[in-house]
């Protein structure tokens, strides 16, 4: 699998994902990574629905995804350009503690009952939220909040500096 973004936003498949990162990333690919969808028909379907046909869309829990061909270093062949899609931070290092690996993070929208610490409107973490990405931050990975392509990244570990 090309992965070409993996994005945090907890409303999963929505306008932002299909009007503005689809085109500009020229992806034909949505992976849905979310224990709960991959066990709800009516939501897999509604999701299913709302993305345009020329775009191939999986939906998988975690550990399936993790064992998934599009997963595994043999499946070079596999060379569609994919987005991949959690509905929260824990999710998303749940992923990458069993082999997902990639190298950034694109946080789009958290919203949170619980929220510690307010990035934005679209972003407001909790507790767990920041501990899981200090997580990911010391294992490397650069994690950036950014709703649209045409906005201009910020570092979030620059944001929660006073926080880690």
């Amino acid at each position: 699998m090309d992965c070409v973004l993996v994005r945090v936003d907890n409303r999963l498949v929505h306008g932002q994902i299909i009007e503005a990162w689809i085109p500009f990333l020229k992806a034909s690919r949505i992976i849905v990574v979310d224990d709960e969808v991959a066990s709800d028909f009516f939501r897999e379907t509604v999701i299913k629905m709302a993305v345009p046909s020329d775009v191939e869309v999986r939906i998988h829990s975690i550990e399936d995804f993790v064992k998934s061909d599009a997963v595994q270093e043999n499946d070079s062949n596999d060379r569609v350009r994919s987005i991949v899609l959690f509905s929260n931070v824990w999710d998303a290092l749940r992923a990458y503690a069993l082999g997902f690996s990639f190298d950034k993070l694109n946080i789009g929208n958290i919203y949170n009952d619980e929220c510690r610490q307010k990035l934005s409107a679209c972003v407001l973490l909790s507790d767990q939220d920041i501990a899981s990405i200090q997580s990911l931050l010391q294992r490397g990975v650069r994690v950036e909040m950014r709703r649209i392509p045409r906005e201009r990244p910020l570092n979030i570990a620059e944001a929660l500096k006073p926080l880690l």
